[in-house]
């Protein structure tokens, strides 16, 4: 008789058994990488204060995460990029002229506070360099609504600058919101190509990475490219925005902005892109994702709109981020092979 064959051990880990090749440190990169058009622009328009920023929050914000990981026992955890990620998207939601201490202080609460005590990469519920904006523009709102004139100021913001203010001056949002609160007209209009250009070039002041639509549309090609981000959640995000200006325009013109002017001007471009679209703070799928970015469009809108600060992207997107378990469970798929859900 011939002998049985030897049993094969077989050991079997949990699903998913296939793996992209990606890895955090290599999409923490490519986020670096789609981010240089941007930075690029910022420097070329605010020169030394958006270097000073950008380099005093990548260092804080490395170090910070250094320190709070070996408090907690752990390995320093700066080699994934992370860090470096949330330092570079901090300073690009930065007025270029804030002081350096202020920028550090937003550090500690976008590392320490909104990403480690919740136990560090993957699990903090809301995006950590928004939470870091957040906090400076409640606790220094003076010195977070001061902005710089760029450098290569476009023609068509000069009238709005006075012989007195030759140094500081408010966002097109801002200007329009003032005027309105004050009983008056509206104080610029986009009603050229040439102006849309100049905005979606970037010569307006404002944050230092938020400026250029055009280098920011340049990175997220990559990033989409790349497959780190989905089409979704920015497309449904800006898309919302500008079909709700859309409506109160075309309802009173004369108190509401262009829709273009409110997809070209604030924050819209690079949250949709860089900040909405976070793997951890974001839905996994697909329904999900369209679902954040339309209610991100919308509560900016709302705010813009209707409440005390002429900008509202960065807490319409903590707000989502808070709903994301939520929106997570109801756009579930439903199981091949399995029922539908009751």
């Amino acid at each position: 008789m011939s002998a049985e064959p030897a049993a094969v051990s077989l050991i079997v880990s949990s699903s998913p058994h296939a793996h992209s090749g990606a890895s955090v440190r290599r999409i923490m990169l490519d986020v670096i990488i789609a981010l240089v058009p941007a930075l690029a622009v910022g420097l070329y328009l605010f020169g030394w204060n958006a270097l000073r920023l950008v380099v005093v929050c990548v260092s804080a914000c490395v170090l910070i995460e250094a320190l709070c990981r070996k408090a907690m026992g752990r390995d320093p955890g700066v080699g994934d990029l992370s860090a470096v990620v949330t330092g570079v998207l901090l300073a690009f939601n930065l007025p270029p002229a804030l002081p350096g201490w202020m920028a550090v202080i937003g550090c500690v609460f976008a590392i320490a506070v909104a990403k480690q005590i919740f136990g560090g990469l993957g699990y903090n519920p809301f995006n950590p360099a928004l939470v870091g904006r957040a906090m400076l523009l409640v606790s220094f709102p003076v010195h977070m609504t001061t902005w710089a004139v760029p450098a290569r100021l476009a023609s068509v913001l000069e009238p709005a600058r006075t012989a007195v203010d030759a140094v500081t001056m408010a966002t097109p949002l801002g200007w329009a919101k003032t005027s309105l609160s004050a009983g008056n007209a509206l104080p610029l209009a986009l009603d050229s190509v040439a102006t849309a250009w100049e905005f979606f070039a970037g010569f307006k002041p404002g944050c230092i990475g938020e400026t250029s639509g055009l280098a920011l549309l340049i990175g997220a090609a990559y990033l989409l490219y790349r497959r780190c981000i989905g089409w979704q959640t920015p497309v449904f995000f800006v898309g919302a925005v500008a079909v709700f200006a859309a409506i109160l325009w075309r309802v009173d013109p004369a108190r509401n902005l262009h829709p273009v002017f409110h997809v070209l001007t604030g924050g819209v471009m690079i949250g949709a892109f860089f900040m909405a679209t976070d793997m951890v703070t974001s839905p996994v799928t697909r329904a999900g994702m369209a679902v954040f970015g339309a209610g991100c469009g919308v509560i900016t809108m709302l705010i813009r709109a209707w409440g005390g600060y002429p900008e509202g992207v960065s807490f319409a997107i903590l707000l989502m981020n808070a709903v994301t378990p939520l929106i997570n469970k109801a756009t579930r798929p439903r199981v091949f092979g399995h029922g539908r859900r009751k």
